[in-house]
């Protein structure tokens, strides 16, 4: 090779890296602190190696995130790239034009290879507008080593009465050990997640068919009741403090006997990395009352794209690597099969490494198909969803009746103030909407 051609060769090979690190692109992630998106964040350098992209990363807090992503997809402001958004927010936001389709990721994505529930609740007309990352429905999680002290065995589907004796046999408050933990912390998505299918299964509703706030009605107060009493007797202290997060560290160090949550946690409960019970948890269905409508939630946490973003292309990219097939692969082979995404993909059910490695799998997988958000109570209901109403104006409505339900925990109101209060504000703010006439 001439010296000559050798130099031109060189200009070329420079040339092209260079227009390769001007194509390289920071992209800012919003997304919630659960352990799942904590992994997520951890192996994204792969993703910034192949590419050559980076990522600026804003993690928070899940009341926090929603109160941050909302207001910049509300305002446009554009701070965010990609948003970690739930299955609420996704079909509002996409109809209101908000986010960017994403049905887009081409064939190798294998779209049909989505659970059909979780991609139908994020698609409006015809347009997916965000892809889940994981999917949860809610179960109850307990320790079989204390029911088998105490000579108690649960049954396949445990009502809320059995829930309150075992929850009295099995508290120790002496060894700090808790009856049952619960979520106590204020918010929509958070005390309300767990409270609301609560009220369903007792035959509550948030709103009749002429959306008028249900708040007050024999099924809240009742559920109410035995929620204060749960939590109040037999929970831990400072229970009004406590959200998804909080619960898993009290459960993971021994400190409760049950605990009724996201079906997402079982991955971590029965990972002895990041459990001390790991070999000692067992779990079942959520319990039930007056009926089995709404008695488990349906939920996905899934990514998404704001309208607003100038790095479309470079989020899109991140948006399929993230919850692609091959990321399943990489989140078992790097942090244990037990630690993949639930819910999500069929074709993670299917893999023999993560059945034998997750002996809750079809359980879960169970209670995320079952969840049924067009039928989520016992009397008819003019709205969609099961421990949420998919309707715009519910994010506030329901952050001010967790606030309520969390004043009544803490003692600080009766149950029928509590609930007064809320059927008073709610009715206000529903005939401002022009929901009632």
């Amino acid at each position: 090779m001439s010296v000559k051609t050798s130099i031109l060769l060189s200009s070329v090979v420079g040339c092209g890296l260079i227009a390769g690190m001007a194509h390289a692109e920071e992209i800012t992630v919003a997304t919630v602190n659960n352990g799942d998106m904590i992994i997520m964040q951890k192996l994204s350098t792969k993703w910034e190696q192949e590419t050559g992209n980076k990522i600026n990363w804003v993690v928070l807090e899940e009341n926090v995130l929603r109160e941050r992503v909302t207001t910049d997809i509300a305002t446009g402001s554009g701070q965010f790239d990609i948003m970690t958004i739930g299955g609420y927010e996704a079909p509002i936001w996409g109809k209101s034009g908000w986010l960017s389709a994403v049905d887009d990721l081409g064939d190798d994505y294998d779209y049909n290879d989505l659970l059909d529930p979780i991609k139908k609740g994020l698609t409006v007309d015809g347009k997916l507008y965000a892809v889940p990352f994981y999917t949860e429905s809610s179960f109850t999680l307990y320790r079989k080593d204390l029911f088998e002290a105490a000579g108690i065995k649960m049954p396949d589907q445990p009502t809320y009465e059995q829930i309150k004796e075992y929850a009295a046999k099995l508290t120790d408050k002496s060894k700090g050990q808790n009856g049952i933990c619960l979520r106590g912390k204020p918010g929509w998505g958070e005390n309300m997640a767990f409270f609301g299918t609560m009220v369903n299964t007792y035959g509550g509703r948030w709103f009749d068919m002429d959306w008028k706030p249900q708040l007050n009605s024999e099924p809240w107060k009742k559920a109410t009741t035995d929620y204060v009493e749960l939590l109040g007797k037999y929970g831990p202290q400072g229970a009004t403090a406590n959200g998804f997060n909080e619960n898993q560290t009290l459960f993971a160090t021994g400190k409760c006997a049950m605990w009724i949550d996201a079906t997402s946690a079982a991955g971590r409960v029965y990972d002895p990395k990041q459990s001390q019970v790991a070999d000692k948890v067992a779990f079942t269905r959520s319990p039930v009352a007056v009926t089995p409508a709404g008695s488990s939630w349906s939920w996905s946490w899934n990514l998404a794209i704001p309208a607003t973003t100038k790095k479309g292309e470079t989020a899109r990219s991140f948006l399929k690597w993230a919850t692609s097939k091959d990321y399943v692969k990489l989140v078992g082979e790097s942090e244990g099969w037990v630690a993949v995404p639930p819910g999500t993909r069929k074709s993670t059910y299917a893999l023999p490494e993560y059945q034998k490695a997750a002996p809750f799998a079809a359980t879960v997988l169970e209670a995320i198909m079952s969840a049924d958000p067009s039928k989520p109570t016992k009397d008819p209901v003019p709205y969609t969803g099961v421990q949420f109403v998919a309707i715009p104006e519910f994010q506030a409505i329901g952050t001010f009746v967790g606030q309520q339900i969390s004043a009544a925990l803490a003692g600080q109101q009766s149950v029928d103030a509590t609930l007064e209060a809320a059927q008073t504000q709610v009715t206000r703010d529903m005939t401002r909407a022009g929901y009632i006439k």
